[in-house]
This record gives C-alpha cells, sequence and structure tokens, in this order.
C-alpha cells in the first residue's frame, strides 16, 4: 500500500522570514514519520520560506515565467537546501530518505500541463527507500521556467504510482468554515469557496484554496489535517478535513 505524505512548507518553515526553518515542527514530523508503520512512503514537501520568498523575488509563479538561468538556479538552490534539511532530520532517525528534485524530472507544455516521471519513484519505493520530493521550479514550454508546487507533485506522484493514501499535512486542523470549525468532507470546490482565501504570507502556489483544488483534481480520497495529526494518518486514520472530487 503506497502512501504519501505532503508536508506544507508553513508547518515545517516560518513563512513570514526569508529561509527560516521551523527546527522544532520539523523535528516532531520526523519522528512521526520515523515512528511510522507505513512500508511504501512518499514523502513530500513545500516551498515555505526558501522555495516562495525566491519566487517571489523573481516574479516567478504557477503562470508567470522566467528565462534567467541565474533565477532559476536560485530558486532551485533555496529548495534543495530545504530539503536537505528535511532529509538530514530523516537520516538522524534512519529513516532511508533519498532526494528527487522536480526540476530535473518535470516539465510543462505549452498549455501548461504537467509532465511528472515517477517510474524513479517506484523503483526506489521497491528498494525499500523513501523518496522525498519537494516543490520546485519546472521546465515551461514558451515561458523558460514556472513554479511547481508541492501540491501538484502530490497530485502526479500520487496518480503515476496508483497512491492508495493521500494525506497533507497544513498548519491548521483541516480545512476551516467561516466559524473555524473543521469541514469534515470536502466533494466539490463550489462548496467550500467562500471560505477559501489565500496564505497570509507570501505564496505563489495558491493557500489553502490551491491545496484543496489540488487534491479535488486527484480523483481519489485525500485527507488535510494538523501536525498533530501526522501519525493519526500514518496509522491509518483520516484526520480532518476528507478531500474527494471522485463524485464532483
Amino acid at each position: 500500500m503506497t502512501t504519501i505524505l505532503k508536508l506544507g512548507g508553513s508547518v515545517i518553515t516560518d513563512k513570514d522570514r526569508a529561509e527560516a526553518l521551523d527546527g522544532p515542527a520539523l523535528a516532531d514530523a520526523a519522528d512521526a514519520i520515523a515512528e511510522s508503520p507505513v512500508s511504501d512512503l512518499v514523502v513530500v514537501h513545500g516551498g515555505g520560506s526558501f522555495g516562495h520568498h525566491n519566487a517571489s523575488e523573481h516574479g516567478v509563479s504557477k503562470t508567470d515565467g522566467s528565462k534567467d538561468a541565474a533565477a532559476a538556479v536560485e530558486i532551485h538552490g533555496a529548495m534543495k537546501t530545504l530539503n536537505d534539511f528535511v532529509l538530514s532530520r530523516l537520516h538522524e532517525r534512519d529513516v532511508p530518505a533519498v532526494p528527487v528534485h522536480p526540476f530535473s524530472a518535470a516539465k510543462r507544455d505549452g498549455a501548461g500541463t504537467l509532465e511528472l516521471m515517477t517510474t524513479q519513484v517506484e523503483t526506489m519505493l521497491d528498494e525499500g527507500f523513501v523518496p522525498v520530493l519537494h516543490g520546485d521550479v519546472v521546465a515551461h514550454e514558451g515561458k523558460g521556467v514556472t513554479i511547481l508546487s508541492g501540491d501538484e507533485v502530490v497530485t502526479a506522484v500520487a496518480q503515476g504510482l496508483g497512491a492508495d493514501r493521500v494525506g497533507f499535512c497544513s498548519t491548521v486542523p483541516g480545512v476551516l468554515d467561516d466559524e473555524e470549525a473543521v469541514i469534515p468532507e470536502i466533494r466539490s470546490y463550489d462548496e467550500v469557496a467562500d471560505f477559501l482565501g489565500g496564505s497570509e504570507s507570501t505564496d505563489v502556489t495558491g493557500g489553502m484554496a490551491g491545496k484543496v483544488r489540488a487534491l479535488l483534481d486527484l480523483g481519489a480520497p485525500a485527507t488535510i489535517f494538523g501536525p498533530d495529526a501526522i501519525r493519526e494518518f500514518l496509522g491509518g486514520q483520516d484526520p480532518g478535513t476528507l478531500i474527494d472530487g471522485g463524485e464532483s
């Protein structure tokens, strides 16, 4: 059974400060992963204050591209730095984590359609590794490079591998309504459009609205939950908000 766990950038970094790691939060997440009974686990993490800050500085988003090689390298380099932190914390706990950098494995065509190779991820799982992917820049036909969000990575990998379970760890305990209560289930974007705004911090990938859209596009059930529920999710439960666009 293949499980994908997305660690939101806001969970493991301080998104209000450039390239600032939230060390205790990352350590807690790493502890939960190390204690997990899941055998085939893929981890994806967002950009947080590493990717988003640099992308914003260069005016690059999911739709606005750049043909400046230095900008592409700077954004990608920031994400590699964060990925190194994640790998380091996992290795300290004897988790056999290995990096997968989407910049070298993905592209968008002229219409913006994403292609992300996942056969190497499948082989890594077969060999007992825990692949760790992340948001990144991606070559985009006609635009140079654009931003590939961690949410899109989750969707592409889940579809490519036929993942059985997908969990999205955010800073909140689920998708919240206008009374700050967790919405237990979402089957279409229209149901919750009024409740979803952008991120309060610098976010070039769409905030919670982008996360919900990405998981609805998955075509399979997924959950959004807070950091305290990582162990629940990896233990087979469905904490937080269930996102299932299969019937929408």
